[in-house]
């Protein structure tokens, strides 16, 4: 090849690298992966989520994001080589400071979760298009988080809660499992972290889960020896309060009135002879004398003159004797 020849190649090579340069970088990325189980919210507000596509946080999303979210699976930050809490701002770490993910930022509490049980073990399924290989570093945020507060690094405890290296890829995805605390309740965010160590880049990506709420222990019941001490303790004080005396039922007394006492019938002392918790003792020992009373001082009509005559006869037997001797 001649001088003349070669320059020209390389200039006609110098003027249509610019030209092909920009047809490059427009090109979309290789698609690599993405958390599914638990669902993670690019995921489920992707085209391929489904019905949580349609839930009100992800047409929030999408909305605040500007277009749908077609690159589900190409959520990465290159160069960040461990550096997680100096590369990616607190309130971003969900879309990983990404202006094109911006919508999975939103604070909000409806986010598509999935239930789980505190202290069970979860399975956890990382669906990748290209293997890498890599260490997963699994977060969940600390007891007291508040999802409707953006997440922040100070959300995340320091040491992750599982950490998994280069796991086999099987049907398309990586499977792991992680033991979840027994002491989280209610919404909860998972936030993965995958650094590649065949690439330098980094994916970042939040699950929500939901732990059931916490139960209000029920109260253990009462002695019944308590209870009859508490009855009798109130009705003591409502005695006080009252002015009465032992007994519950007696009424407040008057202003100028005596009160009657309580042992004796009509609130009268009792009589000579008189039970004095016997108030009708009198009626019935009157009532037993009756018969008595009748036989002596009851008469029947005519009596008297049938002992007139027989003393007028008796002077005939006795001449000695008057008539009424």
């Amino acid at each position: 090849m001649s001088r003349t020849t070669a320059h020209r190649a390389a200039l006609a090579a110098a003027l249509v690298a610019p030209l092909l340069t920009p047809l490059w970088a427009a090109a979309p990325a290789h698609a690599h992966g993405a958390p599914t189980d638990p669902v993670s919210r690019v995921v489920a507000c992707s085209p391929q989520g489904g019905e949580r596509a349609g839930s009100a946080a992800c047409r929030a999303a999408v909305a605040a994001n500007g277009g749908p979210f077609t690159a589900w699976d190409n959520l990465r930050v290159a160069n960040v080589g461990g550096r997680d809490r100096q590369r990616i701002p607190d309130g971003k770490l969900c879309s990983g400071g990404l202006p094109a993910y911006r919508g999975l930022d939103l604070a909000r509490a409806d986010w598509p979760a999935t239930r789980v049980a505190p202290g069970g073990t979860l399975p956890m399924t990382y669906v990748s298009t290209i293997p890498h290989t890599g260490t997963f570093r699994v977060y969940l945020t600390k007891p007291g988080y508040a999802p409707a507060q953006p997440l922040s690094w100070s959300d995340l405890p320091e040491r992750p809660l599982a950490e998994v290296r280069d796991p086999a890829l099987t049907d398309g995805a990586y499977h792991f499992r992680v033991t979840l605390p027994s002491d989280r309740t209610g919404r909860h965010v998972l936030y993965t972290v995958w650094q590649n160590s065949s690439t330098p880049d980094t994916y970042y990506s939040c699950s929500d889960v939901e732990f059931p709420e916490a139960r209000k222990p029920a109260s253990a019941p009462p002695n019944v020896r308590d209870q009859d001490d508490g009855a009798k303790k109130r009705r003591r004080g409502e005695e006080r309060r009252r002015g009465g005396g032992p007994r519950a039922d007696r009424e407040p007394p008057r202003l100028g009135h005596r009160r009657p006492r309580p042992e004796h019938a009509g609130g009268r002392r009792p009589r000579t002879g008189e039970h004095p918790r016997r108030p009708d003792h009198r009626r019935r020992l009157l009532r037993s004398l009756r018969p008595a009373a009748r036989g002596r001082c009851a008469r029947r009509p005519g009596a008297d003159r049938g002992r007139r005559a027989r003393h007028a006869a008796a002077p005939a037997l006795n001449p000695g004797r008057t008539a009424y001797g």
